[in-house]
């Protein structure tokens, strides 16, 4: 029974689903549009918010706080000076998921998963 068990484990350790995320975020941050599928964009999608937030405080210890998911320096000043400065009026609901179809080889569900303008 899944009583209690929240989120996709997406048939990964813990480990391996870890770094698929952080390497989903730097994605994101770096082209601000990935294409992946629907799964993996809805469980990385509230992370990637979190983390805008903290970059929308700008403090040090925010920095230091998202520095250990994304370990790219001109990622996090990417992020920190570009992206956060967008979302200063905004409440939330930096993303945004857009359906693209099944992908040719196996049918999965195929989304563009991408920052608001």
């Amino acid at each position: 029974m899944r009583h209690r068990v929240a989120g996709r484990h997406l048939k990964r350790s813990t480990s391996m689903r870890r770094a698929l995320f952080r390497n989903l975020i730097s994605e994101l941050i770096r082209h601000e549009r990935i294409r992946t599928t629907e799964a993996k964009a809805r469980s990385v999608r509230s992370d990637v918010e979190k983390i805008i937030t903290l970059a929308k405080r700008g403090d040090l210890h925010a920095r230091r706080l998202a520095e250990r998911t994304i370990s790219d320096r001109e990622l996090l000043q990417k992020l920190f000076e570009e992206v956060a400065p967008r979302y200063v009026d905004r409440a939330g609901g930096y993303t945004r998921i857009l359906r693209l179809g099944p992908r040719q080889g196996d049918a999965a569900p195929m989304v563009l998963l991408e920052l608001v303008e």
